[in-house]
């Protein structure tokens, strides 16, 4: 069974922690401060989660990179060389500092880490989605209200490497094609969060969440339209 490493224990890191655990994947989560410092959340999410150390978790099968944009300028990209990457990074002007490149609407930010980690598999997922509605939505396969996430990469094996991972995890996979397209799921465009967002079911569990079909996104994505990116303040 494919092994899957976890670069990033934030919201989004530890809500992919949350599906591979349910889906019994083995799965090594890491961050920057070291495996001591997921002792309790290993132990809260389950058996298939061990903590471990940057370089153990770039060695499974699959790695998910779930780091702020800022940080990806000085993370070591040899240690995910061959490697299928799925990165979740989105552009926070307010968090990340201004950039030039993307700002101008230049290249996507999937282009600009995909040229970074020269030498991986890149792929672009789980960035449209806030971090609790991964496990809220999770379905079994041919399940009725299955609902989809984008994948985006210039790397056909890669992409059906993702989207076979996103199967085990729940998901169905929508993919979006070339990386220059990616800006189709950015922030600010009507694929980013709101889709699966619907205040009118939130219940006293906090579920808030709406299946999205994998033809509802399809037609999501392919209505958005690209923003001004150098006007954004957030």
């Amino acid at each position: 069974m494919t092994t899957l490493g976890i670069i990033g224990s934030g919201h989004i890191g530890t809500a992919v922690a949350t599906l591979a655990q349910r889906a019994g994947v083995q799965t090594v989560l890491a961050n920057s401060r070291g495996p001591e410092s997921l002792t309790d959340k290993v132990a809260e999410l389950g058996d298939q989660i061990s903590a471990g150390t940057v370089a153990e978790a770039a060695a499974q099968d699959i790695v998910v990179l779930t780091i702020p944009l800022v940080a990806t300028r000085e993370f070591p990209a040899e240690i995910l060389a061959g490697k299928v990457v799925i990165d979740t990074s989105n552009y926070y002007p307010s968090r990340d500092g201004r950039i030039p490149e993307l700002d101008s609407n230049q290249t996507t930010v999937s282009e600009l880490l995909s040229a970074h980690l020269v030498g991986s598999r890149y792929v672009k997922g789980f960035n449209n989605i806030a971090a609790r509605h991964l496990p809220q939505l999770a379905r079994p396969a041919g399940a009725a209200d299955r609902s989809a996430l984008p994948l985006g990469s210039d790397d056909p094996e890669a992409l059906a490497q993702a989207t076979a991972l996103l199967d085990t995890l729940g998901w169905d996979a929508v993919p979006v094609t070339p990386l220059a397209e990616t800006w189709r799921v950015e922030t600010d465009t009507i694929a980013y969060t709101t889709p699966y967002f619907d205040p009118d079911t939130t219940d006293a569990g906090g579920e808030d969440s709406r299946p999205v079909s994998a033809e509802s996104l399809r037609e999501t994505i392919a209505a958005a339209t690209r923003v001004d990116t150098g006007a954004r303040t957030v």
